[in-house]
């Protein structure tokens, strides 16, 4: 286009950040704040309109040198795969600062910055064409999301933050080993799109496989790298938990997709049995776990360690149908589950408490709250004529071509899904009124409304017309596919 577009969408928040610093008024910084993750969110809109769904080819691409002696460049690009995520940090972007608006009371200044901060680096990550430089993003990522849990989160936040930091720490070191192993394998470059030319011997790519494994594993997360996750969630503020489940977790699968398929075709299929069975366990054991759980926001999290679940085993049937449902799937878990803990943080600002005992009785007192809490609800128990249908739909059909056993699993993960969700809503919307001032509470106001409704239509839309969604993918799923059986069919 010979127009920076994807340079200006990853920085447009950092220089947002900038102006913050110079504000004074916390209406200022906020009103601030929303207006510079709005201009994002439209700049991604402008992307999308004029993307080409008809190639698998890099889109909007930018290449600068940066460090000669070693081939690293500044270079950005987006195609099917990346293009969405791009679209989806920006939405949550914009909606994580309504969530903050009046959860964030001290240190707003420096909240909004930490947010801003954080989206340039989560952008960074989808766009990054150079190795070195989606390393950059990949590891910085951490600092924000760490002061966001460490200051602004619950009581235990300094340990969920410790935690947080450490496990993604240890995932990254290996992400860097196996970043400098394929350095010096691939040709001495870091230009992602020369590595996944490479034909790298087998027992190179075994090795690389298990250190990305490890790195991303810890990021979707998966069994049993998944500990930090919970403590991160219920100790992180609102939009902390939104940035979360909503992107951070879709980085690890991005990982799976952008690295471990194109570049260690012959390992991924030689494993994919593996990593198949890894999914199925994630399903199964975090249904259980969300069905045992009283809090509110722990239910959500858990549900998460299930949904992701999905997404890896969609990924890594290696069939058009699991690839394109694990993909949409990454979009509808960042909607879906991003709205619960939404939702989960307008009742807390109300009630001061995430005890699912405590909230009997929500449809008298806030219909309109439970009537959207009901949509998301069914949304994330994948009801025909939601988003997650047609994502878990294509995923189980996948599934069950690649591993009629994962496939069955999956399936019993379903089944838990919809006993918790279903007992969850059941407990807080229709059980008997909790006793004390549960009718007092107040039901949405105009702001939440504003952050609630792009969701709940892309619930909908996705759900009853999801065509644009997969013609997005469609051209670069195919070419993933294409390379990944034609590299890997000698294992």
């Amino acid at each position: 286009m010979g127009f920076p577009l994807l340079s200006l969408i990853v920085f447009t928040p950092a220089a947002g950040a900038a102006v913050l610093m110079f504000l004074r008024s916390d209406g200022a910084v906020r009103w601030t704040a929303l207006g510079v993750t709005v201009l994002d969110l439209a700049l991604c809109i402008a992307m999308l309109a004029s993307f080409d769904t008809t190639t698998h080819q890099m889109q909007f691409t930018e290449t600068r040198t940066w460090v000669p002696a070693l081939g690293i460049a500044y270079a950005l690009g987006i195609d099917g795969i990346s293009a969405l995520f791009v679209f989806l940090t920006a939405l949550l972007g914009s909606i994580c600062v309504l969530a903050s608006w009046a959860a964030i009371e001290r240190k707003v200044k420096e909240f909004m910055i930490s947010l801003l901060v954080m989206q340039t680096l989560m952008l960074g990550v989808f766009c990054a064409l150079d190795l070195f430089l989606f390393y950059v993003f990949w590891e910085a990522m951490l600092i924000p999301m760490y002061l966001i849990i460490g200051v602004w989160g619950g009581d235990s936040r300094v340990y969920a933050a410790f935690k947080f930091f450490l496990y993604t720490l240890a995932g990254s070191v290996l992400f860097l080993i196996g970043v400098i192993v394929l350095y010096f394998n691939g040709g001495q470059t870091f230009d992602i799109l020369a590595l996944t030319a490479q034909d790298l011997p087998f027992r190179v790519q075994s090795w690389l496989f298990f250190a990305f494994l490890i790195a991303f594993a810890v990021k979707v997360p998966m069994v049993p790298l998944h500990t930090w996750l919970p403590d991160a969630h219920v100790q992180a503020p609102t939009a902390g938990s939104i940035i979360l489940a909503g992107v951070l977790l879709k980085m690890g699968a991005y990982g799976f997709l952008r690295f471990s398929l194109p570049m260690l075709p012959a390992a991924s299929v030689y494993f994919s049995t593996l990593m198949l069975v890894l999914s199925a366990l994630a399903i199964v054991y975090g249904g259980l776990l969300a069905l045992a759980q009283d809090d509110l926001k722990k239910l959500v999290a858990y549900s998460s360690i299930s949904h992701m679940g999905f997404v890896t085993l969609g990924i890594f049937a290696l069939n058009l149908r699991g690839l394109e449902g694990g993909i949409l799937q990454m979009f509808n878990h960042g909607v879906t589950t991003g709205a619960l803990f939404l939702f989960v943080g307008l009742i807390y600002e109300r009630t001061h408490t995430r005890s699912i005992a405590d909230y009997g009785g929500l449809m008298k007192a806030a219909p309109i709250y439970t009537a959207f809490l009901a949509l998301f609800t069914l949304s994330s128990m994948a009801l025909p004529g939601t988003n997650s249908f047609v994502g878990e739909l294509l995923v189980l059909s996948g599934g069950f071509a690649a591993n009629l056993a994962a496939g069955s699993a999956a399936v019993l993960g379903a089944l838990l899904g919809a006993a918790y969700l279903l007992g969850m809503y059941g407990k807080v919307a229709l059980g008997p009124a909790s006793a004390g001032a549960r009718y007092k509470i107040r039901d949405v106001n105009a702001r939440e409304m504003v952050a609630i409704l792009p969701l709940a239509i892309f619930v909908l839309w996705v759900g009853l017309y999801p065509k644009p969604f997969l013609n997005i993918i469609d051209a670069s799923v195919k070419n993933l596919l294409a390379h990944v059986h034609s590299k890997g069919s000698g294992q």
